[in-house]
Protein backbone atom coordinates (compact mmCIF):
# COMPACT_ATOMS: atom_id res chain seq x y z
CA UNK A 1 0.00 0.00 0.00
CA UNK A 2 1.32 3.45 -0.56
CA UNK A 3 0.76 6.62 1.58
CA UNK A 4 0.09 10.05 0.27
CA UNK A 5 2.98 12.23 1.64
CA UNK A 6 1.69 15.43 3.08
CA UNK A 7 4.00 18.66 2.94
CA UNK A 8 3.58 19.89 6.33
CA UNK A 9 4.02 23.76 4.41
CA UNK A 10 1.26 23.42 2.37
CA UNK A 11 -0.68 22.17 5.12
CA UNK A 12 -0.02 25.05 6.78
CA UNK A 13 -0.35 27.76 4.21
CA UNK A 14 -3.88 26.15 3.51
CA UNK A 15 -5.10 26.53 7.10
CA UNK A 16 -3.96 29.91 6.84
CA UNK A 17 -5.85 31.16 4.20
CA UNK A 18 -8.86 29.03 6.06
CA UNK A 19 -8.52 31.13 9.05
CA UNK A 20 -7.94 34.52 6.87
CA UNK A 21 -11.35 33.69 5.43
CA UNK A 22 -13.39 32.83 8.20
CA UNK A 23 -11.78 35.74 10.21
CA UNK A 24 -12.88 38.26 7.36
CA UNK A 25 -16.32 36.73 6.84
CA UNK A 26 -16.58 37.03 10.86
CA UNK A 27 -15.34 40.88 10.61
CA UNK A 28 -17.31 41.55 7.74
CA UNK A 29 -20.60 40.45 9.67
CA UNK A 30 -19.58 42.26 12.67
CA UNK A 31 -19.34 45.46 10.05
CA UNK A 32 -22.79 44.84 8.72
CA UNK A 33 -24.80 44.51 11.50
CA UNK A 34 -27.57 46.61 12.53
CA UNK A 35 -27.18 48.78 8.80
CA UNK A 36 -31.05 48.61 6.75
CA UNK A 37 -31.34 49.17 3.39
CA UNK A 38 -32.95 52.49 3.01
CA UNK A 39 -33.50 52.58 -0.74
CA UNK A 40 -34.33 49.06 -2.01
CA UNK A 41 -33.22 49.52 -5.57
CA UNK A 42 -36.90 48.98 -7.40
CA UNK A 43 -38.61 52.05 -6.43
CA UNK A 44 -38.94 55.06 -4.17
CA UNK A 45 -40.79 53.40 -1.09
CA UNK A 46 -39.90 56.03 1.94
CA UNK A 47 -38.69 59.08 0.02
CA UNK A 48 -40.31 61.73 -2.46
CA UNK A 49 -38.22 63.78 -5.11
CA UNK A 50 -38.04 67.56 -5.95
CA UNK A 51 -36.38 70.01 -8.27
CA UNK A 52 -35.82 73.07 -7.94
CA UNK A 53 -38.72 73.57 -10.83
CA UNK A 54 -41.14 71.82 -8.97
CA UNK A 55 -41.88 69.58 -12.52
CA UNK A 56 -42.85 66.15 -10.71
CA UNK A 57 -42.58 64.30 -14.23
CA UNK A 58 -39.30 65.58 -14.96
CA UNK A 59 -37.80 64.93 -11.74
CA UNK A 60 -38.66 61.37 -12.36
CA UNK A 61 -36.34 61.64 -15.44
CA UNK A 62 -33.29 63.28 -14.02
CA UNK A 63 -33.93 60.44 -10.84
CA UNK A 64 -33.83 57.45 -12.69
CA UNK A 65 -33.52 53.78 -10.82
CA UNK A 66 -31.64 51.38 -12.98
CA UNK A 67 -29.85 48.54 -12.08
CA UNK A 68 -30.40 48.71 -8.03
CA UNK A 69 -28.72 52.66 -8.56
CA UNK A 70 -30.30 55.69 -9.15
CA UNK A 71 -28.70 57.33 -12.34
CA UNK A 72 -28.70 60.67 -11.79
CA UNK A 73 -29.23 63.24 -15.55
CA UNK A 74 -29.52 59.46 -17.20
CA UNK A 75 -31.89 60.53 -20.03
CA UNK A 76 -30.49 64.28 -20.11
CA UNK A 77 -28.52 65.43 -23.39
CA UNK A 78 -24.50 65.79 -22.73
CA UNK A 79 -24.85 69.26 -21.67
CA UNK A 80 -27.95 70.90 -19.77
CA UNK A 81 -28.77 74.00 -19.41
CA UNK A 82 -25.24 75.38 -18.72
CA UNK A 83 -24.26 79.48 -18.19
CA UNK A 84 -28.72 79.96 -18.68
CA UNK A 85 -28.64 80.89 -14.63
CA UNK A 86 -31.99 78.57 -14.76
CA UNK A 87 -30.17 75.78 -12.74
CA UNK A 88 -34.04 74.28 -12.69
CA UNK A 89 -33.08 70.49 -12.08
CA UNK A 90 -31.34 71.10 -9.38
CA UNK A 91 -32.74 69.05 -6.53
CA UNK A 92 -33.06 65.90 -4.42
CA UNK A 93 -34.49 62.31 -3.67
CA UNK A 94 -35.66 63.04 0.30
CA UNK A 95 -36.29 59.98 2.82
CA UNK A 96 -39.77 60.48 4.20
CA UNK A 97 -38.21 59.50 7.56
CA UNK A 98 -35.82 61.92 9.84
CA UNK A 99 -33.18 60.22 11.46
CA UNK A 100 -30.39 61.45 14.06
CA UNK A 101 -28.05 59.29 15.37
CA UNK A 102 -26.69 56.78 12.94
CA UNK A 103 -24.39 55.96 10.37
CA UNK A 104 -25.62 56.50 6.72
CA UNK A 105 -23.22 54.70 3.91
CA UNK A 106 -23.06 54.67 0.08
CA UNK A 107 -21.44 54.65 -2.94
CA UNK A 108 -20.80 57.12 -5.88
CA UNK A 109 -19.57 57.59 -9.26
CA UNK A 110 -19.30 59.91 -11.95
CA UNK A 111 -20.84 60.06 -15.39
CA UNK A 112 -19.79 62.20 -18.19
CA UNK A 113 -23.08 64.77 -18.60
CA UNK A 114 -22.75 68.08 -17.15
CA UNK A 115 -25.31 70.51 -16.12
CA UNK A 116 -26.85 73.65 -14.76
CA UNK A 117 -23.92 75.99 -13.80
CA UNK A 118 -21.19 73.49 -14.41
CA UNK A 119 -18.61 76.18 -15.15
CA UNK A 120 -18.61 77.05 -11.43
CA UNK A 121 -18.77 74.32 -9.15
CA UNK A 122 -17.44 71.14 -11.23
CA UNK A 123 -18.59 67.68 -10.90
CA UNK A 124 -20.88 68.45 -8.02
CA UNK A 125 -23.44 66.66 -5.67
CA UNK A 126 -23.99 65.79 -1.84
CA UNK A 127 -25.65 64.65 0.61
CA UNK A 128 -27.94 66.59 3.08
CA UNK A 129 -28.83 65.66 5.96
CA UNK A 130 -30.31 67.05 9.36
CA UNK A 131 -32.69 68.57 7.26
CA UNK A 132 -35.00 70.61 8.72
CA UNK A 133 -36.89 71.74 5.29
CA UNK A 134 -37.32 70.62 1.67
CA UNK A 135 -36.25 73.74 -0.18
CA UNK A 136 -33.77 73.47 -3.17
CA UNK A 137 -30.69 74.14 -0.79
CA UNK A 138 -32.49 72.60 2.27
CA UNK A 139 -31.28 73.78 5.76
CA UNK A 140 -29.22 71.24 7.05
CA UNK A 141 -25.87 69.81 6.90
CA UNK A 142 -24.12 68.99 3.49
CA UNK A 143 -21.69 66.02 2.94
CA UNK A 144 -19.69 67.43 -0.43
CA UNK A 145 -19.57 65.23 -3.17
CA UNK A 146 -17.07 66.93 -5.78
CA UNK A 147 -14.04 67.01 -8.12
CA UNK A 148 -12.72 70.03 -9.73
CA UNK A 149 -11.35 68.74 -12.81
CA UNK A 150 -9.17 72.43 -13.28
CA UNK A 151 -7.17 72.08 -10.23
CA UNK A 152 -7.03 68.60 -10.13
CA UNK A 153 -9.02 68.25 -6.55
CA UNK A 154 -11.06 66.15 -4.54
CA UNK A 155 -13.72 68.11 -2.49
CA UNK A 156 -16.18 64.70 -1.63
CA UNK A 157 -16.45 65.21 2.50
CA UNK A 158 -16.38 68.99 2.43
CA UNK A 159 -18.78 70.37 5.19
CA UNK A 160 -21.33 73.20 3.67
CA UNK A 161 -23.30 74.80 6.49
CA UNK A 162 -26.30 77.15 4.93
CA UNK A 163 -28.03 79.91 6.80
CA UNK A 164 -29.98 78.70 9.78
CA UNK A 165 -27.02 75.78 10.28
CA UNK A 166 -24.67 76.06 13.14
CA UNK A 167 -21.33 74.02 14.15
CA UNK A 168 -18.33 73.63 15.32
CA UNK A 169 -15.15 73.04 12.95
CA UNK A 170 -11.27 72.77 13.60
CA UNK A 171 -8.85 73.41 10.67
CA UNK A 172 -5.44 73.41 10.06
CA UNK A 173 -3.37 76.58 11.73
CA UNK A 174 -3.72 79.27 9.09
CA UNK A 175 -5.48 77.00 6.72
CA UNK A 176 -8.65 75.87 5.56
CA UNK A 177 -8.64 72.11 5.44
CA UNK A 178 -10.11 70.04 8.54
CA UNK A 179 -7.57 68.90 11.60
CA UNK A 180 -9.07 67.50 14.80
CA UNK A 181 -8.35 69.52 17.76
CA UNK A 182 -6.71 66.96 19.62
CA UNK A 183 -4.10 67.35 16.39
CA UNK A 184 -3.65 70.95 16.71
CA UNK A 185 -6.57 71.84 14.91
CA UNK A 186 -7.94 75.41 15.85
CA UNK A 187 -11.44 76.68 15.97
CA UNK A 188 -12.64 78.62 13.07
CA UNK A 189 -14.22 81.67 14.06
CA UNK A 190 -15.07 83.23 10.55
CA UNK A 191 -18.49 81.23 10.50
CA UNK A 192 -17.87 80.28 6.94
CA UNK A 193 -20.33 78.23 5.09
CA UNK A 194 -17.72 76.16 3.67
CA UNK A 195 -15.23 73.58 5.14
CA UNK A 196 -12.90 71.50 3.33
CA UNK A 197 -12.30 68.39 3.97
CA UNK A 198 -8.51 66.88 4.75
CA UNK A 199 -6.45 66.56 1.38
CA UNK A 200 -6.71 62.80 0.20
CA UNK A 201 -5.65 60.99 -2.92
CA UNK A 202 -7.97 57.92 -1.75
CA UNK A 203 -10.58 58.87 -4.08
CA UNK A 204 -12.16 57.92 -7.82
CA UNK A 205 -12.54 61.01 -9.80
CA UNK A 206 -13.36 60.15 -13.35
CA UNK A 207 -12.24 56.96 -13.77
CA UNK A 208 -15.98 55.19 -13.82
CA UNK A 209 -14.54 53.20 -10.62
CA UNK A 210 -16.88 53.76 -7.31
CA UNK A 211 -16.63 55.96 -3.68
CA UNK A 212 -17.34 54.50 -0.59
CA UNK A 213 -18.73 57.31 1.72
CA UNK A 214 -20.04 57.23 5.45
CA UNK A 215 -21.07 60.12 7.35
CA UNK A 216 -21.28 59.46 11.39
CA UNK A 217 -23.66 61.46 12.89
CA UNK A 218 -24.93 61.58 16.61
CA UNK A 219 -27.67 64.29 17.15
CA UNK A 220 -25.96 67.40 18.31
CA UNK A 221 -22.55 65.57 19.42
CA UNK A 222 -20.62 65.66 15.94
CA UNK A 223 -20.84 64.66 12.59
CA UNK A 224 -17.34 62.46 11.02
CA UNK A 225 -17.18 62.31 7.41
CA UNK A 226 -15.26 59.49 5.91
CA UNK A 227 -14.29 58.80 2.56
CA UNK A 228 -12.66 55.06 0.86
CA UNK A 229 -12.57 54.28 4.98
CA UNK A 230 -10.63 57.42 5.80
CA UNK A 231 -12.05 60.09 8.15
CA UNK A 232 -11.77 63.51 6.06
CA UNK A 233 -14.00 66.02 7.86
CA UNK A 234 -15.79 66.50 11.98
CA UNK A 235 -17.78 68.92 13.26
CA UNK A 236 -19.41 69.17 17.14
CA UNK A 237 -21.84 70.82 18.59
CA UNK A 238 -24.38 70.56 15.56
CA UNK A 239 -28.05 72.63 15.54
CA UNK A 240 -30.23 71.16 13.90
CA UNK A 241 -29.98 67.88 15.54
CA UNK A 242 -32.21 65.68 13.48
CA UNK A 243 -33.90 65.27 10.28
CA UNK A 244 -34.91 63.68 6.84
CA UNK A 245 -32.15 63.10 4.34
CA UNK A 246 -31.49 63.79 0.45
CA UNK A 247 -28.95 63.03 -2.19
CA UNK A 248 -28.47 65.72 -4.86
CA UNK A 249 -28.47 66.37 -8.09
CA UNK A 250 -26.35 69.51 -9.39
CA UNK A 251 -24.16 70.07 -12.06
CA UNK A 252 -23.11 66.30 -13.36
CA UNK A 253 -24.18 62.97 -14.26
CA UNK A 254 -23.91 60.49 -10.93
CA UNK A 255 -24.38 57.23 -9.75
CA UNK A 256 -25.65 56.25 -6.45
CA UNK A 257 -26.11 52.96 -4.90
CA UNK A 258 -25.98 50.95 -1.83
CA UNK A 259 -27.52 53.51 0.51
CA UNK A 260 -27.66 52.03 3.77
CA UNK A 261 -28.23 53.25 7.01
CA UNK A 262 -27.61 52.05 11.18
CA UNK A 263 -29.55 53.91 13.85
CA UNK A 264 -28.18 54.29 17.08
CA UNK A 265 -30.62 55.01 20.48
CA UNK A 266 -28.08 56.70 22.48
CA UNK A 267 -24.57 58.87 21.39
CA UNK A 268 -21.83 56.51 20.81
CA UNK A 269 -18.55 57.89 21.98
CA UNK A 270 -16.51 59.86 18.83
CA UNK A 271 -13.68 57.63 19.65
CA UNK A 272 -15.18 54.33 18.69
CA UNK A 273 -14.97 55.87 15.46
CA UNK A 274 -11.92 57.40 15.56
CA UNK A 275 -9.66 54.18 15.63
Amino acid sequence: MKFLKINPSAVFILALILCTSIGSAQKNKADNAGFVKIFNGENWDGWYLKLRNNDAEMAKEIFAIENEMVHVFKGAPDSLDLGTGENGTHGLFYTKKKYSKYILRFDYKWGEKIANNFERWQYDAGVYYHVTDDKIWPTGIEYQVRYNQVTDKNHTGDLIRPKGVQYDWYSVPEGDSYLHPKAGGVLDETKSWLHFASPTENHNALNGQWNHCEIIVMGSEYTIHKLNGDVVNMAFNLNPSEGIIGFQSETAEIYYRNIEIKEFTEIIPVEKFLK
